[in-house]
């Protein structure tokens, strides 16, 4: 006996609370990144079935409902919807036989989870539960666009889904454009998802390239996208030099907890012989730590000849971590260390800092508001060779020996949390002990010498007091007191090695200053836009420094004077200075907004000692303020102008301009263009000879850099920069890349004549991208 309903709704459509139980298809991305989340990039998505709550309700649209009451069936007819907790099916009609407890979608089934995943089928049969079947035609598109299609999806009771000749895609509609295939996929025979094991097995799995097959695989087993962390086999990683030969390293991932995992990543080297590689990595509640041992026992040390890499046994220790406190204060620190200067390079090891010297810290920093607390224990360790030549210079012996232990460093920063006299009030204070085995000198061509640090130890404890307010009167004029008082305590203890070096004492250093900073911004309005003209001067008294000759100077050497310093208290950029004399800082600010959208920014201006002594002018032996554009009564004149078209064009110019002929002391310029498929960079920068600081001749050099776009998805690129005093380049690049959303690859050759060597540095590089599956790249030393 059949029943129809359908004609006793409004419209045609029928609707039916329904308590069956109704399983989702939800399809999910494959795969993370092993280190920090599984064992592998994941190849495909899979649809697995996850019930709603049990109190769910399911309710159906259709055209008419068919109840047959002979059979213990219910159809369902005509542009069928199912809506189930966060679930949506559709399809032309859905039959439900309670006998066989089965449930049947077909014609244009499709089933939507709110995650934004959509599968689609040809037909759907399944179990009553909705949770186990067969689906013909099938096809998934996740939520962010990877696909996957099969002829046929079979699910077990055992919670195993079988996908008959299935193809995975990277993406659907790529680059944003509507029906765009990708470039490659993956194709395979069989793939077997065990929910329970979590893990995907992809049989006889093709890798296609522009529809060719350039890969196969006879059986392949990764996580499903529920694992984050899994053991296993990583990418292995080839690389050639000249003095290691051809190597190959199979990094292995085990997860040892849910918190704890090791890579361990043994290699082997034709020249030089295996190579052990482990690291190890340990997450907390309240932070992480890791640690990576590395090394090895030399096969042909000989081919490093008289640097510090021909030894036997080479090794070293990299260690990170950081830790929370609570929500202010934290600690952690980073340690490299290796047994000689050149193995982090040598075997490409990511070692931190820069290339010339690795920091090791241990700190600990607190921040409350403004209110700030550092305190650091700095310690280098030198990745520089000695010069093994006759006759060297200082500068460039026993390099480890003069780098300073910086043990502790302290900062403390607090600001009055009320107004004190109607101002902001604020504290600093600095302790820091540095010391060395030996003198570090630097040596001019001439023989004479500048001290970059005495042997011995020495401390210093500073404090900086501030206090400013700001006035506006009715006329828009701004008056800024201000008053400062810095004081200082140092303790000596030289170590003699016959060099010039601070005498062995306790040194007290203080510093007052007053000063008024006025300023009047003038707005003027014009037909093409707004300005903003505004003088700046500034006075600051206080005495001349003092005890100049007899101080250590680690911190403070380093003097840059420009538009952005010209306004500054103190020009110099540590604490074991201190700026003294009384001073006038004056200059202009301009701003302009056209009404076409470009904006011109810039500030000029001059610094004049007024009284005192001249802090950058004094006899030292580290000379720090000669040169510096500060040393004579009246400065060079700096300024700085930025220009933003707002229509793909920038540039911006920074200049020292000598006081008394003009002449530029230092340059900088920079023009950037942007312009349909053209981008452009074009740098220039001067610097005039300073042979205090060991530049015996002008250095002027000329850098420009360029990407072309040959069309949507390829571009062309290069750089080049010029030493126009030699009339030489100094270093090239160029290469060719091609980007697309699923795929990309790029190709650079790089040629490097800034050091001293006789042969430049030649690098071909090679960088390769899949989506979803990761990214690789490789080098090789063109030299060899």
């Amino acid at each position: 006996m059949r029943r129809s309903v359908g004609s006793r709704l409004p419209a045609g459509r029928s609707r039916a609370l329904c308590g069956v139980a109704l399983a989702a298809l939800i399809a999910a991305s494959g795969g993370a990144h092993a280190q920090e989340q599984a064992a592998g990039a994941g190849l495909v998505d899979l649809v697995k079935a996850q019930a709603p709550a049990g109190d769910a309700r399911m309710l159906v649209e259709a055209d008419s409902v068919l109840y047959d009451i002979d059979s213990q069936s219910i159809a369902a007819v005509g542009k069928v919807v199912i809506y189930y907790g966060a679930y949506t099916l559709l399809a032309d009609r859905v039959d439900v036989d309670r006998r066989t407890k089965r449930v049947t979608a077909t014609g244009s089934v499709e089933l939507s989870d709110g995650d934004g995943n959509v599968v689609r089928g040809d037909s759907v049969d399944l179990t009553d539960d909705l949770r186990d079947g067969v689906a013909e035609g099938l096809e998934l598109v996740t939520a962010d666009r990877v696909a996957f299609t099969a002829r046929k999806a079979t699910r077990a009771a055992d919670d195993v889904t079988t996908f008959e000749e299935g193809v995975y895609q990277p993406c659907v509609d790529c680059n944003g454009e509507k029906g765009r295939k990708p470039i490659w996929q993956i194709r395979a025979n069989r793939i077997i998802h065990r929910q329970g094991e979590r893990t995907i097995t992809f049989e006889d799995a093709k890798f296609e390239f522009l529809g060719v097959p350039i890969a196969w695989v006879p059986r392949l087993t990764q996580p499903d996208p529920s694992v984050k962390r899994l053991s296993g086999f990583l990418m292995a990683r080839p690389t050639y030099s000249e003095k290691l030969g051809f190597g190959l390293s199979v990094p292995y991932f085990w997860a040892l907890a849910p918190n704890t995992d090791v890579t361990f990543s043994p290699g082997y080297y034709t020249r030089q012989g295996a190579f052990a590689d482990l690291e190890f990595r340990h997450r907390t509640i309240d932070g992480a730590w890791s640690i990576r041992l590395a090394g090895l026992n030399q096969s042909d040390p000989s081919v490093f000849g008289d640097l510090s890499g021909n030894r036997d046994w080479r090794g070293g220790v990299l260690s990170k971590g950081e830790f929370a406190l609570n929500e202010r204060w934290k600690w952690g620190w980073n340690i490299g260390l290796a047994t000689d200067r050149s193995f982090f390079s040598d075997y490409d090891l990511p070692a931190p800092s820069s290339s010339d010297a690795v920091t090791n810290e241990l700190y600990l920093t607190g921040v409350d508001g403004r209110n700030r607390f550092d305190a650091h224990a700095y310690g280098f360790f030198v990745q520089q060779e000695d010069s093994t030549e006759a006759g060297a210079l200082p500068q460039d012996l026993d390099l480890q020996s003069k780098q300073a232990l910086a043990v502790p460093v302290i900062d403390h920063q607090v600001y009055a949390p009320e107004p004190v006299l109607g101002g902001d009030f604020s504290v600093t204070s600095n302790f820091t002990t540095v010391t060395r085995q030996r003198t570090d000198v630097f040596e001019y061509s001439d023989g004479t010498t500048r001290l970059r640090g005495p042997a011995g130890t020495y401390s210093r404890g500073s404090i900086d007091a501030l206090w400013r307010r700001r006035f506006v009167d009715g006329i828009g004029q701004v008056f800024t007191p201000f008053a400062y008082f810095r004081g200082d305590v140092f303790f000596s203890a030289p170590k003699g090695d016959g060099v010039s070096s601070p005498s062995s004492e306790t040194e007290v250093r203080a510093m007052p200053a007053v000063g008024l900073e006025y300023s009047y911004p003038i707005q003027i309005l014009s037909p093409v836009g707004s300005h903003v003209i505004e003088p700046v001067a500034q006075l600051i008294v206080r005495p001349s420094e003092t005890e100049t000759a007899s101080l250590a100077n680690d911190d403070a050497q380093s003097l840059v004077f420009d538009a952005n310093s010209l306004f500054d208290y103190d020009k110099f950029s540590g604490y074991d200075r201190v700026e003294g004399g009384t001073r006038a800082n004056l200059g202009l600010r301009y701003v302009g907004r056209f009404d076409n959208g470009m904006t011109v920014s810039g500030v000029a201006g001059r610094s004049f000692l007024i009284a005192g002594q001249n802090s950058f002018a004094t006899d030292t032996p580290y000379d720090t303020g000669e040169d510096s554009g500060l040393q004579t009564d009246s400065s060079d004149w700096v300024g700085s102008l930025g220009l933003n078209t707002n229509r793909g064009l920038l540039a911006y110019v920074s200049s020292r301009i000598d006081g008394d002929d003009l002449s530029p002391n230092r340059l900088e310029a920079q023009l950037i263009g942007l312009s349909g498929p053209l981008t452009t960079a074009l740098t220039y920068a001067f610097v005039r000879k300073q042979p205090d600081y060991g530049l015996d001749e002008d250095r002027q050099e000329l850098q420009a850099s360029g990407s072309l776009r040959l069309d949507e998805n390829w571009r062309a690129f290069g750089s080049v920069r010029f030493d126009l005093v030699n009339e030489e380049v100094v270093r090239h690049a160029f290469g060719v890349a091609y980007d697309a959303e699923e795929f990309s690859v790029s190709l650079s050759y790089a040629e490097d004549r800034s050091t001293e060597d006789t042969v430049p540095d030649r690098t071909v590089y090679l960088r390769l991208g899949l989506r979803t599956l990761g990214d690789a790249s490789t080098s090789i030393d063109g030299n060899n």
